[in-house]
């Protein structure tokens, strides 16, 4: 039955909590959560509690996933939901903004802004019942108050041409000349052009300049461009690196 349904799919970061974690996805009847810890596990202290969470979900039936995030980088944690989302994008995500850390949260809800369809994304937050401020050995909080559903809200973000793009730029280490640009470009088909041969090059730059380079540049920022003797030469900024980890 469950091949023809929507499964209730729980995304959850890993801190210093349990009942948070555990409680909305029992309450939730959550068919499968992805538990999100940190990519470096020598410097986890959290590794206890999601071996915890893992084994306390699996004797309820619960499917449980883990993929891991450097939990100081706000991007990547942004990119690794965003991947997360991708793949569930057939079921109902329920993302538990209240069981990591505040960068985790805040990943969380950027992460669900960058999708144009919406509806099957639920970002929920935990409120806790009761409040500790102990030995990290043990849980921050304990019990559960209440649920609370939060919005969510549309970025806006660069089309696919223009991502497809910068992706040609970060996979040649964020410096390219333009004439090698337009020649990838115009290879993966992300700028066509009409032209007579005799004039083909010349157009080819025009509508690079036009269509891609303008727009990264003048728009959003993302790359720039500088003349070196007789070449020009395209630059990711740190903005379009940034951009790069979680958009691409």
């Amino acid at each position: 039955m469950k091949n023809i349904m929507k499964l209730r799919v729980h995304i959850a970061p890993v801190g210093f909590e349990i009942d948070r974690i555990i409680v909305p996805a029992t309450n939730m009847r959550a068919d499968k959560i992805w538990l999100i810890g940190h990519n470096n596990l020598s410097q986890d202290k959290a590794r206890p509690f999601l071996e915890k969470v893992r084994k306390t979900l699996e004797k309820k039936n619960i499917e449980v996933k883990e993929v891991t995030a450097d939990r100081y980088r706000l991007f990547d944690i942004v990119r690794t939901i965003k991947e997360i989302i991708s793949e569930e994008k057939n079921n109902d995500i329920y993302l538990n903004v209240a069981s990591g850390s505040k960068i985790h949260a805040v990943g969380m809800m950027m992460a669900t802004m960058i999708f144009d369809d919406r509806s099957n994304l639920h970002p929920f937050y935990a409120q806790a019942k009761e409040y500790h401020y102990t030995k990290i050995s043990e849980p921050h909080t304990t019990g559960i108050e209440a649920i609370h559903d939060l919005p969510t809200y549309r970025i806006h973000t660069p089309s696919k041409k223009h991502l497809d793009a910068l992706k040609i730029l970060v996979d040649n280490d964020g410096k390219m000349k333009k004439k090698e640009m337009a020649e990838i470009a115009e290879e993966q088909k992300i700028i066509i052009i009409n032209a007579e041969p005799s004039n083909h090059s010349q157009a080819r730059f025009a509508s690079l300049d036009k269509n891609i380079i303008s727009p990264l540049e003048n728009d959003w920022g993302y790359i720039t461009t500088e003349k070196v003797g007789r070449n020009r030469w395209i630059h990711l900024t740190d903005e379009g690196r940034w951009a790069s980890e979680f958009l691409i």
